[in-house]
């Protein structure tokens, strides 16, 4: 599109969820929603076997399919969890669901692809009436290999974005895992939806990826036409359609600074400490969950790994139970990987979204308020004393560090440590060396454990606050549920009081405190945070250098001044504009580069 006719047409500006981090711009590429129509046929009885023939014959093209899907990934090394795309090859082994499909064809003498779809939506039906978030956003898998499946068995193939001719941003209603699998950077270079979270797994695909996206923007796909210049800034979670000549210039100009920026942070700040002007020191750490992100951990600039999600060993075991010598194995590896920095690896965080094989499910109206994490791990006290022993195992590395996750009240850290006190008299017994002295903390999620924190302060080392979820449990708000996601405020005096009296409480007790929820990776929030006096934050190892960036250049006194007065702060949006102004006075390339619309900023359009 020329200049002139760009002109034209108003730039339209869109506020939603930004997934991926970057600013890019160029042609939409928008992806028409797929037909749902599926023919409905009566069988002969004779015709069944052919059918169930068909179905098996497509099954397994759909698996070949996902496999090959993973395998390009790997070849590519993209660097996400595999268990993305071994959720689909998991509801194409779920015997129940293939099974129903079976027994419908042959009881109602119908084409299998019309039943495949009926089971399928049912299926993803309850998923989406379910409270849990994560369990609702995975009926998407769901839909996604029905699709899949439909389409072998229809003969029907679908147009492959990364064949386009050109580089383009698409635009659609939604992406399936399986189709952002696909994308290639130099084809696609953005994507925006009009549904997804930062939960979902295409936006876990779009971080993999390095792939600049916006989701959640509600009617996208019916405002963009196709070879619409459509401009993408990940950071701030927002698009333009239509952009004036002089915002392209703009962006392009702060896409250029900020790459800069965070390239020579990364380079400059890898090995420095996080220190303020003025001597204070607080660690910096990095939230990972497997092996492969520990390159990461060093190449940003982290120490240690303040949060090692133990839970998604078992999630990717093929459906199998985890032995003991298999865990002490990994936690040993992660261990002698980061040394002489600490690991600190959290204790099974599963039930509710996340089951495992060796755990026993039960359906809940309510997971995330149910049995899971400690509560599912006391439930269970000999499966919970084979992952201790596993931990204990590796503790003799010297660096390791517990914790246990979804801490209520002190009758659960006393329980935990009971079991843990068996674990090590079980391998002191059998002659197996560990680190008797081994460091217990717990996350510090829950609002009552926030409450009663001196009461559990003096069975633990440390606190690590949680915040994703102290947030939501405290203010009673589903951040990706699109209707009160503005409700969603960190910055809320209720939950800064609860982070404040957690702080104070590790403090007077002689135990330090960190925080490994989203908070921590926000430098926005770091003069905060720091200024509560939180000696520890974990982070994913990509937010390190512009987090540490801000403690080097913020003395820790105006960092606590700026806390007291946001405590006095009535209003969220209140405290975020005193962070910014601290950020803007003493960092100001900084606050350019984070420049992002207030937390829980309600999606608006100018």
């Amino acid at each position: 599109m020329s200049a002139d006719a760009r002109e034209q047409r108003l730039p339209v500006v869109l506020h939603g969820i930004g997934v991926c981090p970057g600013v890019v711009m160029g042609p939409a590429f928008v992806m028409a929603p797929e037909a749902t129509y599926v023919p409905d046929r009566r069988l002969q009885p004779a015709d069944v076997d052919h059918e169930i023939s068909r179905l098996e014959k497509a099954l397994i093209e759909t698996r070949r399919q996902l496999r090959s899907i993973q395998q390009d990934m790997e070849k590519r090394e993209v660097l996400v969890d595999s268990r993305i795309l071994d959720a689909h090859l998991m509801v194409l082994d779920d015997n129940a669901f293939i099974e129903e499909v079976v027994g419908r064809v042959r009881k109602e003498l119908r084409n299998v692809e019309s039943v495949v779809k009926e089971v399928a939506d049912r299926y993803a039906a309850v998923l989406s009436s379910l409270d849990d978030a994560y369990l609702r956003e995975r009926n998407v898998d769901v839909k996604d290999v029905a699709r899949r499946l439909i389409r072998n068995l229809t003969g029907k193939t679908q147009v492959s974005i990364a064949e386009m001719a050109r580089q383009h941003i698409v635009v659609a209603q939604d992406l399936v895992p399986s189709e952002t699998a696909l994308f290639r950077r130099e084809k696609v270079i953005g994507f925006v939806t009009d549904y997804g979270s930062v939960t979902s797994h295409t936006a876990v695909m779009a971080r993999a990826l390095a792939i600049p996206a916006v989701v959640g923007l509600g009617d996208i796909s019916h405002r963009v036409q196709m070879d619409d210049e459509v401009l993408i800034d990940g950071h701030k979670g927002l698009i333009i359609i239509h952009p004036s000549a002089e915002q392209l210039e703009q962006y392009g100009r702060v896409a250029e600074e900020r790459r800069n920026i965070e390239q020579g942070l990364r380079e400059n700040l890898r090995s420095e400490p996080a220190t303020t002007p003025d001597g204070r020191r607080v660690t910096l750490s990095a939230n990972i969950e497997g092996l492969d992100e520990l390159e990461a951990v060093a190449e940003y600039g982290a120490e240690g790994v303040g949060l090692f999600r133990s839970e998604y060993a078992y999630l990717s075991a093929d459906r199998r139970a985890v032995s003991e010598m298999e865990q002490a194995e990994l936690y040993t590896r992660v261990a002698k990987r980061v040394a002489p920095a600490s690991v600190i690896i959290r204790t099974l965080d599963l039930g509710g979204d996340k089951q495992s094989p060796d755990l026993p499910a039960h359906p809940e109206a309510n997971p995330f308020l149910g049995c899971r994490s400690i509560r599912l791990s006391l439930q269970n006290p000999e499966t919970f004393k084979i992952q201790l022993r596993a931990i204990l195992r590796a503790s003799q590395v010297g660096n390791v560090k517990l914790m246990y996750p979804m801490i209520s009240g002190v009758e659960e850290v006393i329980a935990a440590n009971r079991l843990l006190d068996e674990a090590k008299a079980e391998l002191a017994r059998d002659g197996v060396p560990f680190a008797p002295d081994l460091d217990v903390g717990v996350m510090i999620e829950i609002p009552s454990a926030a409450l009663t924190a001196d009461a559990i302060a003096p069975h633990v080392k440390f606190f690590s606050l949680g915040t994703n979820d102290l947030v939501q449990y405290t203010l009673a708000v589903d951040r990706i549920n699109e209707r009160v996601a503005y409700l969603y405020k960190p910055t809320h005096p209720a939950v800064l009081k609860l982070i404040q009296q957690a702080v104070a409480a590790g403090h007077r007790h002689g135990i330090w405190v960190g925080v490994c929820g989203e908070m921590a990776a926000d430098p926005l929030m770091t003069p905060l945070l720091v200024g509560l006096g939180v000696d520890e934050l974990s982070m994913a190892p990509a937010a390190v250098p512009l987090v540490k960036d801000a403690i080097r250049s913020i003395d820790y006194a105006r960092m606590q001044e700026m806390a007291d007065v946001a405590m006095g702060c009535i209003l969220p949006g209140e405290v975020v504009e005193h962070c910014r102004r601290v950020i803007g006075a003493d960092a100001p390339e900084l606050l350019a580069l984070i420049g992002s619309p207030p937390t829980g900023e309600t999606p608006a359009e100018t």
